[in-house]
This record gives C-alpha cells, sequence and structure tokens, in this order.
C-alpha cells in the first residue's frame, strides 16, 4: 500500500527574535546579591581560619596574594552576575513559553505545552522575602535541562503556572 508522505522543505521559519520577553523582576538582583555575598563571606571566614590553623608558615608568607586572588576571583563573579542579570528574559506564547539567558554564552530554550508533564513554583527563603519565586516546567523523559525561570513576581509565577496547566490539559 502506497501512502501519501509528503516531507517538504520549510522555506518560511518563524522569527523568534520579534517575541516580546519579558525582563525578570528588579528584586532578584538584590536576592542574586545576598547569595553571593552570604556565600563570599562564608568562604572568606574558612580561609581566614585554614589560614590561622592550618597553613604551614611557607604557605603564610604568600598570604597576600592568596587573598588577592580569592577577593579578585569573586569581584570577577560578582561582576558577571551583575552583568548578565539584565539578559535574562522570558515570554509566554499561545503554544509555549521560551527563557534567554547568558552573557558571554546565550542560551535560549523553548517548551512546547504539549511536551510539559507539570510545573511547580519554588520559593527559595531569601526570594520569598521579595515576594519572588521560580517557575520550573518539567518535561517527559528523564532531561535536567528542563526550563526553569528564577525571578519572577509570586503572584505571576501563579498565573503562569495555571495558564500552563490550563493548555497542557486541553
Amino acid at each position: 500500500m502506497v501512502s501519501d508522505f509528503k516531507n517538504d522543505v520549510v522555506t518560511n521559519l518563524p522569527d523568534i527574535t520579534s517575541i516580546s520577553f519579558t525582563r525578570i523582576d528588579k528584586k532578584y538582583l538584590k536576592v542574586i546579591i545576598i547569595n553571593f555575598f552570604l556565600v563570599f563571606v562564608s568562604l572568606f571566614i574558612g580561609l581566614v581560619v585554614l589560614q590561622q590553623f592550618v597553613f604551614s608558615e611557607s604557605i603564610n608568607a604568600f598570604k597576600f596574594t592568596i587573598y588577592l586572588s580569592f577577593t579578585t576571583f569573586f569581584a570577577i563573579i560578582f561582576l558577571y552576575l551583575i552583568l548578565s542579570f539584565s539578559k535574562r528574559k522570558y515570554a509566554i506564547r499561545d503554544k509555549d513559553i521560551t527563557y534567554k539567558s547568558g552573557l558571554l554564552v546565550s542560551k535560549m530554550t523553548t517548551v512546547p505545552f504539549s511536551r510539559i508533564q507539570h510545573v511547580e513554583i519554588d520559593e527559595k527563603p531569601i526570594s520569598r522575602l521579595f515576594t519572588l519565586a521560580a517557575l520550573s516546567v518539567y518535561t517527559a523523559g528523564d532531561s535536567s535541562d528542563d526550563l526553569e525561570i528564577r525571578g519572577i513576581k509570586k503572584e505571576t509565577a501563579l498565573k503562569i503556572k495555571e495558564f500552563i496547566s490550563t493548555n497542557i490539559n486541553e
């Protein structure tokens, strides 16, 4: 039996650059900064303890270089976090959700609603102080690269979750 299978070449691709993206809430930058400094201070205290009680005299001779390297490393990470914040954006369309991010390496992920298994809202302690949440979208299969959008207002995240849940159940 002969089928009527066709596999035409696509010539008109959709223009994804024309999508109107929504920026992550500006309060999330404060969350990033607070988390960064909690990690930095904890590791700095650990370095001071190591320097006082563990490092030998030969290593302590390079104390200034060690502290300067440590601080410079964290300053570069801090600068990267600040500069990359404005690149975090998302868009909700009729049939999919898209998230893009990245300063040095740009990444754009689009998940069609037809592939979504479930949606979760997560509130970490510091984000909760600013009434922010993270929206996690899980697809079929064991993919660790599912979609997560952090820094959305909690009320907006709830609306998006409801919108997606309604659309995946249709």
